[in-house]
């Protein structure tokens, strides 16, 4: 039996040792989302300030998981009017719930390129599973720093009711499902 333990504590350690840690490039990042106003026009924003590490043994990905942390005190929607009302009590109550994370739980392959990437949504408090659909767009060497890069484009939906948002808003005027799209560089390091 302490054979068969000390064995699986090897492989354990063995596969951990061989993990790798990507972490996002801001700079060449843009981790967003959109809503319908009023049926007729979709409008985007962006968290200015993301944070997020792949963890992966194994070059396809296969086996990583994910950790993006973005402050909603820094949405950007390209109207300081808006950003300003969007960090109120009414809609994302950013003096209360600072931050939204997504932690995934696995990285299923789909296609050559493709992954499933379910994983618990935490916003305004509340913490939901949510699949998003992730596309390996390539990995290459940096020509400046010689590092590893991959960049993965990233989308999904989940409904801002299910997390208690702008709950006095109607869908009239904002649709209840939020979009994401991300398209995200990460250096491997």
């Amino acid at each position: 039996m302490k054979k068969i333990t000390f064995i699986a504590a090897s492989l354990i350690f063995s596969v951990s040792a061989f993990a790798q840690t990507w972490k996002l490039d801001a700079a060449h990042s843009r981790v967003g989302f959109s809503l319908v106003h009023y049926g007729v026009n979709e409008f985007h924003g962006s968290f200015k300030q993301t944070d997020a590490t792949i963890t992966s043994a194994k070059p396809d990905f296969t086996d990583a998981t994910i950790d993006i942390k973005a402050e909603v005190a820094n949405i950007n929607t390209d109207n300081t009017q808006r950003d300003a009302h969007l960090q109120k009590e009414d809609m994302l109550d950013a003096a209360k719930f600072g931050t939204v994370t997504f932690k995934s739980t696995t990285f299923k392959k789909t296609g050559a390129k493709t992954y499933d990437v379910p994983g618990e949504l935490t916003f305004h408090g509340v913490t939901k599973p949510v699949i998003l659909k992730a596309e390996l767009v390539g990995t290459a060497t940096h020509p400046m720093n010689k590092k590893e890069i991959a960049g993965f484009k990233v989308t999904g939906t989940f409904k801002r009711s299910d997390f208690g948002v702008a709950q006095g808003m109607p869908e009239a005027i904002l649709s209840d499902v939020v979009t994401i799209q991300a398209d995200t560089e990460f250096v491997k390091g």
